[in-house]
């Protein structure tokens, strides 16, 4: 299962697809319900993917965006409770293996209903979060939300290595 998120998000996320065997497939994305420029990317993306893997497969889901750009703080607590609810029933149905995500908040919701999941022992989900390329010294407020919940945490800059202990840093991977 793979995140999109809106902007750059989607471009670094398919980067890092583009590196896959076809053994990751089906592969289910979800995306907020109002990124129709994250669609049409990734339906380019598979597009091009099924001239070199005849039997590739992907669907896409939407949930609720948990918070909008400019979006006080207090109002977002609510729209990424009522996002984790509808994410709920998406991760049980889809049931994945691996959650693939770098950043979007999009995410956040997502990574914690499979966490969910986990602990109620009905579906074990491995989560791997790689930290956006443009984040050199801080973490975004997703990853600073999913550093505790991944079970991978990749940055791209060695210097939130030596802050983030937890984190594996790869060098530039996007």
């Amino acid at each position: 299962l793979v995140v999109a998120g809106s902007g750059g998000h989607t471009t670094e996320i398919l980067r890092l697809l583009s590196c896959l065997s076809e053994s990751y497939s089906p592969r289910h994305y979800v995306l907020a319900d109002s990124d129709n420029m994250s669609e049409a990317k990734i339906r380019s993306f598979e597009e091009k993917r099924a001239e070199t893997f005849s039997k590739s497969q992907f669907s896409l889901d939407r949930i609720p965006r948990s918070r909008e750009v400019r979006q006080s703080w207090i109002s977002s607590v609510v729209t990424t409770l009522y996002s984790i609810l509808y994410s709920l029933p998406l991760t049980y149905k889809r049931k994945p293996d691996l959650i693939l995500c770098n950043g979007p908040g999009t995410c956040v919701p997502v990574c914690l209903s499979a966490f969910l999941l986990g602990l109620l022992r009905i579906k074990r989900t491995i989560i791997v979060y790689v930290e956006s390329i443009c984040r050199v010294e801080t973490l975004s407020l997703s990853g600073k939300i999913l550093y505790y919940f991944s079970d991978y945490f990749i940055v791209q800059w060695p210097d939130l290595k030596k802050k983030y202990p937890k984190s594996v840093y790869l060098g530039r991977i996007v």
